[in-house]
This record gives C-alpha cells, structure tokens and sequence, in this order.
C-alpha cells in the first residue's frame, strides 16, 4: 500500500466528504529529511468533525489520526482543514 492510501486510511476516522493528498516529496530531494525515506505531502481535507474547531485543533485532530506515519511514512505534512461549510 502506498503511503497516500495509508494516509487516506488513517484519515477515515474523521469521515471526509472531501480529500485531497499531493506528494511533494520529489520537490525536496536532497533535503536532510528525504534521507530518512519520509516525504513531504500537502493534505487538503473537508470534514464535519472540524466544525467548531479551532484551526489548531483541527490540526491536532489531522496529526493524531497519522501519529504512527509521522517522522518515519510523513517528514513535512501541510493541512488545510475546512468544514463542508467553508467550501
């Protein structure tokens, strides 16, 4: 399984209507991280379950969901987190 439908995996917990996951690991060859094998990845997701959440909340909930990708699967990740509504 790759590491996008890991990361799609894990995020199932927060019931997406929406997801969006861009590999942008190549754009960093070279960099120290890149040693390691994680990438880095950009995540634009849509889910009820940030409504009245603060965006560091909502963030909170993103990086528990892939607490066990993180650092090994996952170097950089950037989140964009909105609810249906702000769509």
């Amino acid at each position: 399984m790759s590491t996008i439908e890991l990361i799609r995996q894990k995020l199932a917990i927060l019931d997406p209507e929406q997801i969006q996951i861009m590999d942008e690991s190549a754009r960093h060859a070279g960099h120290e991280g890149a040693k390691s094998g994680g990438g880095h990845y950009v995540l634009t997701i849509v889910s009820r379950e940030f409504f009245g959440k603060s965006l560091l909340a909502r963030h909170r909930l993103v990086y528990t969901a892939l607490k066990e990708m993180m650092h090994k699967d996952i170097h950089a990740l950037s989140v964009k987190a909105y609810t249906p509504e702000e769509i």
